[in-house]
């Protein structure tokens, strides 16, 4: 791995939906892969796979709920010798309810993943990335972030935070060499909502995890600052930051609304 002509690209939230997705982009378009996640037989599988289109990829377990794991991801990255060109900070956690009723340790794990981990994974990788003049960031953030989400409170919020560390990052390093894009995916047809607890969400178009990917990765490519997926959605967030909150917390707490 960082061989002269393959950088390397390191992919959290790696063993299902956008994060496959995004990985496969990556080794297709010339970069060796570290994965992490923590389903590691599906990663091993994704890894092999990656090694048909010539990327060289290695499987490291994380669970980013965990204090201090992105230290230690960051770590095991170090003693491997390795230098990440590309950061996906893709790996999140939502869950659907009245924030009461939501366990007090989902909540924990949702920071801990959607914010601490992201955070602290972003802060560790930069430095080597501004000492050698390149390199790209990705964080996944979402459409919820544009407006407050009533029964999904926390993941609306810690998406919010993404997308304005997103910017403010993007802005700080202009002329630095690295780029900073945030990707604000709509509803994406992953096992998000069953592993977030709804039974089922109101009815609304979903983009496959594919697709996802590919626009993300476009804007990754190209530099850009945030980059909204679908039509659609680009609609829907601009009218979440323009309208009023009379209007967008009732519309949103009746699509989380559970059945």
């Amino acid at each position: 791995m960082n061989g002269a002509n393959r950088p390397l690209a390191l992919v959290t939230g790696a063993s299902s939906g956008i994060g496959t997705e995004l990985a496969r982009l990556l080794a297709c378009d010339g970069h060796d892969l570290l994965l992490t996640g923590r389903t590691v037989a599906t990663m091993q599988a994704l890894a092999a796979e990656l090694e048909k289109h010539g990327a060289r990829s290695a499987v490291i377990p994380a669970d980013l709920s965990k204090p201090h794991a992105a230290a230690e991801l960051a770590q095991a990255i170090e003693n491997r010798g390795l230098a990440v060109d590309v950061l996906v900070n893709n790996a999140g956690l939502g869950a659907v309810g009245r924030f009461d009723h939501i366990d007090a340790r989902r909540v924990s794990e949702m920071l801990h993943v959607n914010v601490v981990a992201l955070t602290e994974l972003t802060r560790l990788l930069l430095p080597g990335m501004l000492a050698r003049g390149r390199g790209k960031i990705m964080l996944v953030a979402s459409t919820a972030g544009f407006q407050p989400g009533p029964r999904m409170a926390v993941y609306f919020a810690s998406k919010a935070y993404v997308l304005s560390l997103g910017e403010a990052l993007a802005y700080e390093l202009r002329g630095t060499g690295v780029t900073v894009t945030t990707l604000c995916p709509g509803a994406t047809a992953t096992n998000f909502f069953k592993v977030a607890g709804a039974k089922k969400i109101a009815a609304q178009p979903m983009m496959s995890a594919e697709a996802v990917a590919r626009a993300g990765y476009r804007a990754l490519k190209a530099g850009r600052r945030v980059a909204i997926t679908g039509i659609l959605n680009n609609v829907l967030a601009i009218g979440a930051r323009l309208a009023p909150h009379s209007i967008t917390l009732p519309a949103a707490a009746a699509l989380m609304s559970r059945r």
